[in-house]
């Protein structure tokens, strides 16, 4: 079952969203740094941006790799890396940068929120002090 995560880069929060199998079909091909609607995910009027993703075994898509398949390069740093001493160089295997029947796990970011959805909050005004009668003064 593939999960999104979606992330708001406004407020630092993260939502997760599971998927059927069924409803993955509309996100199979798409690369990534595309930018979806957030329909797919729950988020009415939204547009969101895939940012990446692992397979069913764990594996990262790195965006620099073309195709879905898994393949075996030789990392720096980056996507599926960290080295420990400077200069570093490692053999690794990673998946490409599009979405296929493996991904199991989807990371989205928000870029557009719908417009006019949060109203902005009004001030409320100070009640004005009743008159006073002449019989009061």
């Amino acid at each position: 079952m593939p999960v999104l995560i979606v992330s708001d880069p406004e407020t630092g929060r993260s939502q997760r969203v599971e998927l059927e199998d069924a409803r993955m079909a509309p996100l199979t091909g798409r690369r990534i740094g595309e930018v979806i609607d957030g329909t797919i995910a729950g988020l009415a009027g939204h547009r969101i941006q895939l940012t990446g993703g692992t397979d069913k075994d764990g594996i990262p898509m790195r965006p620099d790799v073309h195709g879905s398949a898994k393949v075996d390069i030789i990392l720096s740093g980056g996507v599926g890396y960290k080295p420990k001493k400077k200069g570093e160089r490692k053999r690794v295997i990673v998946r490409g940068n599009t979405v296929s029947a493996d991904t199991t796990f989807l990371n989205f970011k928000i870029v557009e929120k719908p417009k006019g959805g949060k109203k902005a909050k009004e001030e409320p005004q100070p009640e004005p002090e009743p008159e006073k009668t002449p019989q009061e003064q």
